[in-house]
């Protein structure tokens, strides 16, 4: 019987540039709701849709928001206390992606009911990142990896391979 081989760790990122775009994303979601079904709010949805696209599908790094926290913001700030696992949220970046998807479904279909209800759960969601840190996405992932029996403790960081 072997022992899984452990994984090399992705790079670690700075834990306040997630929870930087959150707060974007909060706003973005917020404006869009307050809208309704209409133009302007599919525009800004398909905006927001993209960055979760881009956060998901490409990484963090490309994700807009990530963008302008790392150009401009986190050259101001001390460095962070610690840093975390890009997966979790860039997992959470897929499931604001689907729910953004949801929500554009709805608009266009004309399902206002799916519209609210799907980006009324990503603007709790985002709000929860943001407000309190709590990332619902990341912890999703976590539960995910805990029960398919792979938790992340067994990855080793890059410079320990």
């Amino acid at each position: 019987m072997s022992s899984p081989q452990p994984t090399v760790a992705p790079k670690p990122i700075d834990p306040r540039g997630p929870r930087f775009g959150a707060a974007i994303t909060s706003v973005v979601l917020a404006v869009i709701l307050i809208l309704g079904p209409g133009l302007p709010a599919l525009i800004l949805l398909i905006i927001q849709t993209i960055a979760f696209g881009l956060g998901s599908l490409v990484g963090l790094a490309a994700q807009p928001y990530g963008l302008v926290y790392s150009s401009l913001v986190r050259p101001r700030l001390s460095p962070p206390s610690e840093l975390e696992d890009p997966r979790p949220p860039r997992f959470a970046q897929t499931v604001g992606l689907i729910f953004a998807l949801a929500g554009l479904i709805g608009l266009v279909a004309q399902l206002p009911v799916l519209f609210y209800i799907a980006v009324g759960f990503a603007l709790v969601a985002a709000l929860l990142n943001s407000v309190f840190n709590y990332c619902l996405g990341c912890e999703l992932y976590l539960l995910g990896r805990r029960a398919s029996g792979r938790p992340l403790a067994r990855i080793v960081p890059a410079n320990q391979s």
